[in-house]
């Protein structure tokens, strides 16, 4: 892929190793708080979530040593883990043929997890061990969450301007192996993307009006990679003319100006209706554009408030646990823990691993992780 249209910086890094931590940590919390069990995932409803959440006491009540992670949080370790394995090695085809193995892998660990069908078909179809076994044909259903609620760490491993084209290429791939179709591997993009933003500390307004100028070069790499382009472009416009409208809903299509919301968005319901207005199927928060925007739209409501955010991404009718673990790691980077009370992560489930991985990307991302594998790169060859 050609870097010439491509903005570039020499953007060091703009967080420390525990922010990298906290994203992981949170965007499983996120997760966790969403799907309660599978109980609040595949409510309809926020208001009976929000009146269950009363009567618990509020999200600072939940403790989640019980509340188990779902698919999401699975498959964004996979994610995770497949990067940092492949530390030592440049080639990207290794990297796609690795992201496989470990996507069809964890689907060993789905045991009450609620995977979506898109995701464990195709991942029962990935061939890791072949050349390009990575690769799936296009799929005019593969409009799904399933791709977008696994990339955040994408943003995590290549975070500054100058990653551009490894974020754009390796969110893309990651994404079609199991949702060939622009809405749903460009939700990939974004969440890698907003990850990367946060990262850099690019002010929360502006996210939206960024990613419009990255699908520019998205659809290049499209084209240029070659495969299924005549499928992928007749269906490229509807991620970014719903993204479009939502910026101008918000009076933020240009980055400048202060979002606006309704006055009586502060409302359960007005919320749902808008989130069910922005879906492809009345379930908010389902496909690759409006899990992202959802996530996103909760962010610039709340800022470092993260019972405001849980309200919104967390607790809302629709698919609550991936908008929930968006948002979650997008709000661990750019603020921490802060304000997050500590039965909502003390006790998560995977929170170690989820640390871990934070730390091996840090090392990644700030350059440290490179430096240990410098003369190393025969390892490339044992994928």
């Amino acid at each position: 892929m050609s870097s010439e249209h491509l903005p570039m910086s020499n953007w060091s890094i703009m967080k420390d190793e525990n922010s990298y931590k906290d994203a992981m940590v949170l965007g499983g919390v996120g997760d966790a708080l969403g799907y309660k069990n599978g109980d609040w995932e595949f409510c309809l409803q926020g208001d009976v979530i929000h009146k269950e959440l009363r009567r618990m006491g509020g999200v600072g009540k939940i403790n989640v040593k019980d509340w188990i992670v779902s698919d999401d949080t699975v498959m964004h370790l996979a994610t995770a883990e497949a990067l940092i394995e492949n530390k030592h090695c440049t080639d990207k085809e290794k990297l796609y043929c690795l992201l496989a193995r470990y996507y069809k892998e964890c689907m060993n660990d789905m045991d009450n997890r609620a995977p979506g069908n898109t995701s464990s078909s195709m991942c029962a179809k990935l061939q890791p061990e072949r050349a390009e076994g990575y690769q799936m044909p296009f799929n005019p259903t593969g409009r799904g969450c399933g791709a977008a609620m696994r990339a955040m760490c994408i943003g995590l491993r290549y975070p500054k301007l100058r990653d551009i084209e490894d974020l754009i290429e390796v969110s893309i791939e990651s994404g079609r192996m199991t949702h060939h179709h622009p809405t749903g591997y460009l939700g990939a993009l974004a969440t890698a993307l907003f990850a990367s933003y946060a990262v850099q500390d690019k002010p929360l307004k502006e996210w939206g009006a960024g990613l419009i100028d990255t699908l520019k070069h998205a659809k290049r790499y499209i084209t240029n990679r070659g495969i299924d382009v005549k499928e992928n472009i007749a269906e490229w416009g509807y991620f970014e003319t719903k993204w479009s409208s939502y910026l101008r809903l918000r009076n933020i299509s240009d980055g400048i100006n202060d979002p606006y919301f309704p006055a009586d968005f502060d409302r359960v319901e007005k919320r749902d209706q808008f989130y069910s207005m922005m879906s492809f199927d009345d379930w908010g928060g389902s496909s690759g554009h409006d899990a992202p925007m959802i996530a996103y739209d909760a962010l610039l409501a709340s800022n470092d408030n993260w019972e405001e955010l849980c309200d919104r991404a967390m607790f809302h009718g629709g698919d609550c646990d991936s908008t929930g673990s968006i948002a979650g790691c997008l709000y661990g980077i750019l603020y921490g823990i802060k304000g997050v009370p500590k039965p909502n992560y003390k006790h998560l489930e995977y929170r170690e691993r989820l640390e871990h991985t934070g730390s091996e990307l840090y090392k990644l991302a700030s350059g440290n992780g490179a430096k240990e594998s410098e003369g190393n790169s025969r390892k490339c060859t044992e994928i």
